[in-house]
């Protein structure tokens, strides 16, 4: 750890995955679990996304789920290329990286694969979980329906959650990954605003009397999120609302939280090399674009965060010096033994 100002701190990935499993096992999550999350987190933050890294360790801790009996997952029902499983109340980045492996291994055999889950929270970065499809040489495809946050238009309350899509595709290259929630700000990178006492940007949340605000408190007290694009992001956001219920949301405790991971082999309409090839050639020409003045470059989906992650994996990342403290800091014994 090495300071690079009163109030930040900078680790390697070493140091940062070392801080974030011993923060988890302190807590009470196993072994297994453990790496899961902490793989998940210094991911997001080696990708450039601060709020989804490290300091969301903190929003797992302060989660109400946190303290209820888990239980180990289980399947509900299953066929050669579907599974229905019960994520036993466990934390959504270590159950739907299961579930993406399980997509893997159905489609890899069968060509296709469909993953519902329920009764799990706080998945995170849906990138991820397609991309590691993607590297499998498969396509990825990942919704979810979530708590409520967000606002339809017109609304005065949030009514359903910030529902992000995921998408990944493997190329020649490294994977071609899309992700992006259906809200128009996300409600980690509130909570991470709402730590540091920073204000939102304009125009993302109203108030408990539906005014609009910038103050992430008074959005969580009764508040909402707006939908991202208006009427066309609210279409996404039901989309994925649909397919959570598809995924058993009415079945979770909450009835919000509905995740659907799929994964097909490009080969079940053409040989995966040309499909690799001719995605690969369909975005190169989109990049090759002539470009307005002042563009340096037409940047792709997912390019920043590849780049992001190479350079971080050799500097290290930087945190807020309170988030550090507070991970050290954790409690011993919080959660509740696996059943």
């Amino acid at each position: 750890m090495k300071m690079i100002s009163p109030d930040r701190v900078q680790l390697s990935a070493d140091e940062a995955r070392t801080l974030s499993i011993n923060a988890l096992k302190k807590a009470g999550f196993d072994d297994e679990q453990a790496g899961v999350i902490a793989g998940h987190v210094l991911d997001a933050a080696l990708c450039g996304y601060e709020y989804s890294g490290l300091p969301k360790l903190l929003n797992v801790f302060e989660h109400r789920n946190l303290r209820q009996t888990r239980r180990k997952l289980r399947a509900v029902h299953e066929t050669p290329v579907s599974a229905m499983i019960d994520g036993g109340n466990n934390c959504g980045m270590y159950t739907l990286m299961r579930a993406a492996e399980m997509a893997i291994e159905r489609a890899q055999q069968h060509g296709f694969a469909v993953i519902g889950m329920n009764n799990s929270w706080m998945s995170g970065r849906g990138a991820i979980f397609v991309e590691t499809i993607a590297r499998a040489g498969l396509i990825g495809i990942h919704t979810v329906s979530s708590t409520r946050h967000v606002a339809p238009p017109g609304g005065a309350k949030a009514a359903y959650g910030t529902n992000p899509l995921s998408f990944g595709f493997p190329t020649a290259g490294d994977p071609f990954v899309i992700d992006m929630g259906t809200s128009a700000f996300m409600s980690t990178d509130l909570q991470f605003r709402e730590r540091r006492g920073e204000q939102l940007p304009e125009g993302v949340a109203i108030d408990a009397q539906g005014r609009p605000t910038r103050d992430p408190t008074a959005m969580r007290n009764g508040g909402a999120l707006l939908a991202f694009g208006g009427y066309k992001g609210f279409a996404m956001a039901m989309a994925a609302q649909a397919l959570g219920v598809f995924c058993g949301s009415g079945n979770d405790q909450e009835q919000n939280y509905g995740y659907l991971m799929m994964a097909m082999k490009p080969d079940l309409l053409m040989p995966l090399a040309d499909y690799r090839k001719q995605l690969s050639e369909n975005l190169a020409r989109i990049k090759a674009t002539p470009r307005l003045p002042g563009v340096e470059e037409i940047r792709l989906p997912g390019e920043r965060s590849f780049r992001e992650r190479e350079q971080r994996l050799r500097e290290g990342i930087v945190i807020d010096k309170f988030i550090y403290d507070a991970l050290l800091a954790v409690p011993a014994g919080q959660l509740p033994p696996l059943l």
